[in-house]
């Protein structure tokens, strides 16, 4: 026979842990039920015991109690308390139940009349023994104040629930019993009722009664203030009001009072004046300007600050220096601080704005102050090929094929924390940040363009160049091949300064160092003009011209290693060795800083230290072509005539040079020197105070106590015939210069 089959199917693992998880929610539910009323239970008993003890001790007979008896106001309505606490009987079990009637049917000594001679439980004979005791006891005066308990939470252990308790502080005894009451009802409240969950029409119901309820209030508050609006407004906030409105007011009528100084300034300049008078109105001028300026620079944030700017850049024009100054540094620090940009692009709409209108003929420091803008970064557009693409993460294939299952786990877990420290970072501030940046970026070269265009012989051109080579990494690539064009152009047309002429290649490259890497443009013209116009720096005025120098080098060739060849680095070495001896000792310094970093980049450089090595053809130091003067048939002989200069760290670096530019050994330079660039130490070592830096230690005379006269540096021959010619006396014979002109006419 077949085996019947149990037709009741095993409940799977999961409604097995769903139904478990049911029963041990409503087990913990009536074991709180319990608990509760268990607390409860002890409670009630706990009054009632000390209730027929302080009646007992005050001697006033308690009967027992009797439904049908009218109870006094206070027991009744405590008790009606204590029947609301109490659990209902549907929701106890049958076993409590029981034993609360038998409790019930139980009445305590302490509970009973005691001037009532018959029992209360007349079937109960065998506990007659124990009030017989309690009878046979003698009575006690109570000196000492009860020890009240309070009731904790209590414990529960195999046996059952233990109730625990503490004695309570003991407290003035002229405390009120009503005190005390008030204290047990709040002991007794902070069990409180679950909270009942309501029903969607329930909340919506309650929802409206609340809404209503705050319609109503505010009716109610508006109506008071419309009948009387000086006693029934908030006082604090219309206080505050009045002093944020009192304070607008007069900051305003501040700033019309400088405005006003500063135009009766120049309407009394215009008329010409008494002298007296134009020099009181400019020291009142200055004070309201610079008031102006300090408003400017402290408070970009308040009222009024867009009408502080269209005053000082005006003002920026001036033909005054003093006001002139005093507004430009205004504006340059206002640049430096403002971390945002929102203050900066203020200004710099109304420069330009300035500018256009005046027909580019300004001031050229007014263009320099946008070389003080805090401007890193701006939005590029997304179809050039430089933006940083976003990172691309594992499919999951290509982390199954390379990857274990652990690793495949916390690489998870990586690109999940990575996605978010992502979303951070891409914040509101940011992204305002770069907004304000660009915009205030594409006005700045929009100025700059249209005087490369329209004013090319404008005085404002040196800082249009200077602004173009701080910001040129910044431009977008579209503009690269027209402002190389632009900028050779103007190289070309000998219309430039030297100085001017070393901006436009250091514009030209610092467009090329950056987004420009990607066009394949070849700057020869730029590199033969540096190398040919090198001669023009001296001791004298165009010494400051070797910084712009230093820094085109180091854009030219050290940043663009890869596009320069050995010629070309050979042929600038050998010239700026040649240039460094006819410089002051701070430009000597920086060409030979230089000059080592050139030979580290280019090691193959070093065979112009062996005087010795011949290569094709010969060198030729007077053609303005790097690539063709065969700079490898020639060595650098200038380094042993630096190396006896008067400059101790002209001599130190020549020294260095010679020994082949070690980083190690006796040969190498101090820390000090090695760890900083030409730039820097052309800084340094700055003669601008007239001083040797560094100072010249003063030598002593070997011989100490004999002090030399002047006449004995003299030979003695020499001496004996100053002493004849100077005793002789001067006669006086007219000069006759016709003899010797007959003289030499016979001849």
């Amino acid at each position: 026979m077949k085996a019947r089959r149990n037709k009741k199917q095993i409940p799977s693992f999961r409604k097995l842990i769903k139904t478990s998880k049911v029963k041990l929610e409503n087990k913990l539910k009536n074991k709180q039920f319990k608990q509760q009323s268990t607390l409860k239970k002890y409670r009630k008993e706990q009054r009632k015991l000390r209730q027929a003890v302080k009646d007992a001790v005050s001697k006033k007979p308690i009967p027992l109690e009797n439904p049908k008896e009218k109870r006094p106001g206070k027991r009744i309505e405590r008790e009606e308390e204590e029947e609301e606490e109490a659990l209902p009987l549907d929701m106890m079990d049958e076993d409590d139940l029981q034993l609360m009637k038998d409790l019930g049917q139980r009445a305590s000594f302490l509970t009973r009349d005691l001037s009532s001679s018959e029992p209360v439980h007349a079937k109960k004979r065998k506990h007659e023994h124990i009030i017989d005791k309690y009878e046979k006891t003698p009575r006690t005066l109570q000196t000492a104040p009860e020890k009240e308990l309070i009731h904790l939470l209590p414990i529960k252990d195999k046996s059952g629930i233990i109730p625990q308790t503490r004695e309570k502080p003991v407290t003035d005894s002229n405390k009120d019993e009503e005190d005390q009451e008030e204290e047990r009802e709040l002991e007794e409240e902070i069990i409180e009722d679950p909270i009942q969950e309501l029903t969607i029409e329930e909340h919506l119901i309650e929802r409206k009664k609340k809404l209503q309820e705050k319609k109503m209030h505010i009716a109610a508050l508006a109506s008071a203030i419309l009948s009387d609006p000086e006693s029934n407004t908030r006082k604090e906030t219309q206080k505050l009001r009045e002093f944020e409105e009192g304070l607008v007011s007069q900051y305003k009528f501040y700033l019309e009072n400088l405005e006003q100084m500063v135009k009766d300034w120049k309407q009394r300049k215009l008329k010409k004046s008494n002298v007296v008078s134009l020099k009181a109105y400019k020291g009142l001028a200055e004070v309201a300007v610079k008031s102006l300026c300090e408003l400017l620079v402290a408070l970009p944030h308040f009222n009024f600050h867009n009408n502080i700017i269209v005053l000082i850049v005006p003002l920026m024009n001036d033909m005054s220096k003093s006001i002139s100054e005093m507004c430009c540094e205004a504006v340059k620090k206002l640049f430096k601080q403002d971390k945002l940009g929102q203050a900066s692009l203020g200004v710099i709409k109304v420069i330009s704005g300035f500018v256009k209108g005046r027909n580019y003929e300004v001031r050229p420091e007014m263009l320099k102050t946008f070389l003080c803008l805090r401007i890193k970064e701006v939005e590029v557009k997304k179809d050039t090929e430089d933006i940083n693409k976003p990172k691309k993460f594992m499919t999951f294939k290509e982390k199954r094929k390379s990857l274990s299952r652990m690793q495949r786990k916390w690489k998870k877990a990586e690109e999940k924390l990575e996605r978010e420290l992502r979303e951070a970072e891409a914040s509101e501030s940011t992204e305002k940040k770069l907004k304000l940046h660009t915009e205030t970026l594409n006005i700045v070269f929009v100025t700059y363009f249209r005087i490369l265009k329209k004013a090319q012989r404008s005085p404002l051109l040196p800082a249009v160049l200077e602004g173009l080579a701080k910001f040129a990494h910044l431009i977008n690539v579209e503009f690269f091949d027209d402002l190389l064009v632009v900028l050779h152009t103007l190289i070309e047309s000998g219309d430039l300064s030297y100085q001017e002429s070393l901006h436009c290649v250091q514009t030209a490259f610092h467009i090329l160092s950056g987004q420009g890497d990607v066009l394949n443009i070849d700057p020869l013209k730029f590199y033969t003009h540096l190398y040919k116009t090198l001669f023009k720096l001296h001791a004298g005025a165009t010494n400051e011209g070797v910084e712009i120098v230093l820094q085109c080098l180091d854009v030219m060739l050290t940043k663009r290693r890869k596009q320069v060849s050995q010629q070309r680095a050979l042929a600038f070495i050998k010239r700026l060795c040649t240039l460094a001896l006819h410089v002051l000792p701070n430009s000597s310094i920086g060409i030979l800083a230089t000059t080592r970093i050139l030979m580290h980049t280019f090691p193959k450089t070093d065979l112009l230290l062996d005087s010795e090595s011949q290569g094709s053809g010969v060198f030729l130091p007077e053609l303005d072509e790097p690539e063709y003067c065969n700079a490898q048939n020639t060595a650098l002989w200038e380094l042993h005539a630096l190396r006896r200069h008067y400059h101790p760290i002209v001599q130190r670096f020549a020294a260095h040079l010679i020994a082949g530019a070690p980083s190690e050994g006796s040969g190498a330079l101090k820390p000090e020197l090695s760890r900083r660039s030409a730039a820097e130490l052309f800084e340094a070592y700055s003669m601008a105070e007239m001083t040797f830096n560094p100072p010249v230690e003063s030598s002593n005379p070997k011989i100490k106590g004999k002090v030399l006269q002047g006449d004995s540096f003299l030979n003695e021959d020499l001496n004996q015939l100053i002493k004849r010619y100077s005793s002789e006396v001067a006669t006086e014979s007219p000069l006759d210069f016709t003899k010797y002109l007959k003289t030499s006419l016979h001849q």
